[in-house]
């Protein structure tokens, strides 16, 4: 398998006009790593599926050191773009035409009855030359591996003309089976016969492992010295004797249709003599001639390839081009088995399947954006101090605008479990021209930041009253409910307030309403001694009068009294007056009072009610990022998995 895969690379390498060293050539040791992954697994692997994988390795290191390393993702995309390009060339898809290479078949019919087959490669350069010969003898070798040991002929491999293929100092893709075809294959009853018009350039090696010679009339010294170097180098490993200057001679007189035959198994060479032979060829076929002998063949393989093709696939005959998601509207185009080629500039992940593989569906992958930012919300009058994480998706179009934030919606994965590496056997929708460019991330980037500037904000609640505000996240009734210890202090600071504005008008009325009706009291208590005296003195008077001992009942001292008593009587009058002034004045500054403790339970019960937090109306209030609180941490093309079934359904990714 090492061979097989060694000479593989070096011809795939060949074709891109590469001439590399398997033991100094990153791009040989990393394919050939590539392969020998996947053929170890008994898994094929295409060019499609090589371009992807150069980009995407399987494997993390080669040998000692990190992959990045050894190979820088820029160099892989360098590569992969060369294999692209072989893959896109004009013609090259006739490399993906005809029937497979497999020499069991090519050699025997379905009967089991051996046949010939004929490689013509006289149309093709001579990289691609190179690339299919050694394809084909390393297929023989492999096939010939399986087969087992026989002295009987098995099957004959013809090469006319080998130059260029087994040269003596190079390595080519092709010497590495072709000599270990020449040194084992006759074990296993496998014949080769090589032909050329230059000794020269062939192996010393190969040629000491030829056991029968057909030699002709040579043209050059260099010649004959390299054929008797070769049947000396064979003699020797068969253990007999060689007569160098003998062998010589023979071949210096060797006429025209005159060869010499020199078999390691016979004693000694034989001189032989050609008949003469009429041909019809008129020299090699031209395309069109093969054209014409193949298509017939052709047509039948191609038939035969689109039959498996319909049964295999999972998408239905009838199925569209484009299929629309079941829920999202959204358009899946045209499909591809292998990932499209991308810089590695570019980051790309995959998102995790969901769920189990429904019966007989596909793993589709569809490209997204995926753009993360960390956003500060600052605000020294809220007390706002927070750091959230946005993480969004959107569709990436070849619209004029590609990719259009607007639509976007919230990932609903962990970042951290997003793959590096795709699942295998998965279908790639059509990569938008625009997501292959780096620059691209940039302006999107910008596109973002701009966006959630506009777009994200914080929404928290206001209390006017007690000019406190909501913590972020915290809902009105939690808030309503954590203001409220807060409003009662405040109520009752208020009220104490309140108080302090009214004790003194209140101690004030109240202390002119207990002079008033002190004044009441002494009114009245003088109107009452007023009273006591008016009635003494009229009594007095009166009982002068009656009692004045013969003397003459009114008398100066009689009048007198009378007009003293007279006088008192109108003291009593005005004492009376005062006293209902007196009370008059107590009535105003009592109602003064009741008035005034009136508004001061009114403002007292407003008090109250205005700090109760369960009826307050609060403010609402957004804050939104400085556009410098803005940090893009990662604007990434992501591969979002759909199932599509067999019927070519493709339900909505969840």
């Amino acid at each position: 398998i090492r061979d097989r895969i060694g000479s593989t690379v070096t011809s795939l390498l060949g074709l891109l006009g590469k001439e590399v060293d398997p033991l100094l050539s990153r791009e040989h040791i990393l394919i050939s790593n590539i392969l020998d992954a996947s053929w170890r697994l008994g898994k094929d692997i295409d060019i499609a599926a090589l371009i992807q994988q150069i980009q995407t390795p399987p494997m993390t290191k080669i040998g000692v050191m990190d992959l990045d390393s050894f190979y820088p993702s820029k160099d892989r995309f360098e590569l992969a773009l060369s294999l692209n390009n072989l893959l896109a060339a004009p013609g090259f898809n006739v490399w993906m035409e005809g029937e497979q290479l497999d020499i069991a078949s090519i050699i025997y019919n379905s009967d089991g009855k051996p046949r010939v087959a004929i490689f013509s490669i006289a149309h093709l350069n001579d990289s691609e030359r190179m690339f299919f010969v050694s394809l084909l003898l390393n297929q023989v070798l492999a096939w010939m591996r399986i087969q087992s040991g026989t002295t009987s002929l098995r099957a004959l491999l013809y090469m006319d003309e080998i130059y260029g293929y087994f040269p003596p100092v190079a390595n080519p893709p092709s010497k590495g089976p072709l000599l270990t075809l020449l040194k084992q294959a006759r074990a296993f009853g496998v014949g080769i016969l090589l032909a050329t018009q230059n000794p020269v350039d062939l192996d010393y090696k190969g040629l000491s492992n030829t056991g029968t010679w057909f030699i002709g009339r040579l043209q050059t010294e260099r010649d004959k010295m390299r054929v008797l170097e070769g049947l000396e180098g064979a003699a020797a490993a068969m253990g007999k004797n060689f007569d160098k200057r003998s062998m010589e001679q023979t071949l210096a007189g060797l006429g025209s249709r005159i060869f010499l035959m020199n078999n390691v198994n016979y004693d000694a060479p034989i001189i032989f003599e050609t008949r003469w032979v009429m041909s019809y060829l008129r020299g090699p076929l031209t395309r069109s001639q093969i054209k014409l002998l193949m298509e017939p063949r052709k047509a039948a393989v191609l038939s035969e390839r689109t039959a498996a093709t319909t049964a295999t696939s999972y998408t239905s005959a009838k199925a569209p081009l484009t299929t629309k998601l079941a829920s999202k509207g959204e358009v899946i185009k045209p499909k591809s088995s292998s990932m499209p080629i991308i810089s590695p500039e570019v980051t790309q992940y995959f998102v995790p399947p969901r769920g189990s593989t429904p019966a007989g569906a596909a793993l589709l992958y569809t490209p997204m954006v995926l753009g993360t930012a960390q956003v500060h919300f600052g605000n020294l009058k809220t007390g706002v101090d927070i750091t959230k994480d946005a993480a969004l998706m959107t569709q990436v179009t070849d619209d004029i605008i590609p990719v259009n934030w607007n639509t976007a919606t919230e990932v609903s994965f962990n970042i951290s479990d997003l793959e590096k590496t795709p699942h295998e056997s998965a279908i790639y929708a059509a990569l938008p021209s625009g997501a292959g460019k780096a620059r691209s991330y940039d302006t999107w980037g910008k596109e973002l930041a701009n966006w959630i500037y506009g777009n994200y904000k914080i929404d928290i609640l206001k209390s006017p009253l007690l000019k406190q505000f909501s913590n972020v996240g915290e809902t009105e009734r939690d808030f309503r409910v954590r203001i409220q210890l807060n409003a009662r202090e405040q109520r009752d600071a208020a009220a104490e307030n309140l108080r302090h504005k009214y004790e003194p008008k209140l101690a004030s009325l109240q202390e002119r309403v207990r002079r008033a009706q002190a004044i009441v009291d002494r009114e009245a208590e003088q109107a009452k001694q007023q009273k006591a005296q008016l009635a003494i003195s009229v009594g007095a008077t009166l009982l002068g009068a009656f009692l004045g001992g013969g003397r003459s009942p009114i008398s100066a001292g009689t009048i007198g009294r009378a007009t003293t008593t007279a006088r008192g009587a109108s003291r009593i009058r005005k004492e009376s007056q005062d006293v209902g002034r007196a009370r008059e004045t107590v009535i105003a500054y009592q109602r003064r009072l009741q008035e005034l403790e009136a508004d001061f339970k009114d403002e007292l019960n407003l008090l109250t009610t205005k700090f109760d937090p369960l009826t307050e109306e609060l403010e609402h209030l957004s804050i939104r990022p400085a556009k410098k609180d803005i940090s893009i941490r990662l604007v990434t093309l992501i591969w979002l998995p759909y199932w599509q079934t067999s019927d070519g359904r493709i339900p909505a990714w969840s």
